[in-house]
């Protein structure tokens, strides 16, 4: 079934003749490679087939290691919508949706570590390991003042950084880092959180029908317990469904 959609959305959602999807494979929470070499599993690609169905359009999937390869990849036209976290660095080229679900971040410390809330990582002398170009470095690079952050490429080399170099804190979604705490004996997940990820769905800047239909759909699927149901159907710990926002 094909779902109301103005031909100016259809043409700026598929310039090509199909959404070209840009996914972040090292966003192990939402998207799964499948091993075998097929299509992707996971919520966002649930999400992307679903804006499939409704629109009529071929989904063709363009996969990414990091978060900061998906988001400049903007520059180069190489998809057409692309689910990855928002943050004010990337909206000067990427128009956002309201977020369709949230992801706490925190920091993971080592064991021994004098680091007992979050608000005493921001010291002198503090170095945090950081997937570089994430949301949540993004929102590091506007917030702390005095801890330095130590840049690895991707979510498995930052959790390598933060052992081989014996830094003070590791940053990162607060999913992940529990199963890092695991690895690591004696280390602690930080209580709370300094920012949650709002995972949301980008088109670039210059396609406003598509940026407004875009907008629609994720209310939408929240609304209709989509998102929810991904959630449980994946065992999606940790993350939560975003809360509805105004479509304008």
């Amino acid at each position: 079934m094909t779902f109301q959609i103005s031909p100016a959305a259809r043409s700026e959602l598929a310039p090509t003749g199909r959404v070209r999807v840009g996914i972040n494979y090292g966003n192990f929470l939402l998207v799964c490679r499948d091993p075998a070499g097929g299509e992707p599993g996971g919520v966002a690609p649930d999400l992307a087939r679903e804006l499939g169905r409704r629109t009529g359009l071929a989904v063709e999937f363009v996969g990414y290691e990091t978060a900061g390869n998906l988001a400049d990849a903007v520059k180069t036209g190489s998809w057409d919508v692309a689910f990855l976290g928002a943050e004010p660095q990337r909206a000067n080229e990427i128009d956002f949706t309201a977020a369709y679900i949230e992801i706490p971040a925190t920091y993971l410390v080592p064991a021994g570590s004098p680091i007992r809330a979050i608000e005493h990582v921001d010291r002198e002398g503090v170095r945090i390991a950081v997937a570089g170009k994430s949301a949540y470095d993004l929102y590091l690079s506007r917030t702390l003042k005095r801890a330095r952050r130590v840049h690895a490429q991707g979510i498995d080399a930052s959790y390598e950084l933060f052992v081989s170099e014996k830094l003070e804190a590791l940053a990162g979604l607060k999913p992940r880092l529990v199963m890092n705490a695991e690895r690591l004996p004696g280390s602690r997940v930080l209580a709370g959180r300094f920012t949650a990820v709002q995972q949301s769905i980008g088109t670039p800047r210059g396609r406003p029908a598509a940026a407004q239909y875009l907008r629609e759909f994720v209310e939408e699927m929240k609304a209709s317990g989509f998102v929810t149901r991904a959630i449980e159907t994946h065992a999606v710990g940790g993350v939560s469904v975003a809360p509805a926002a105004a479509v304008q």
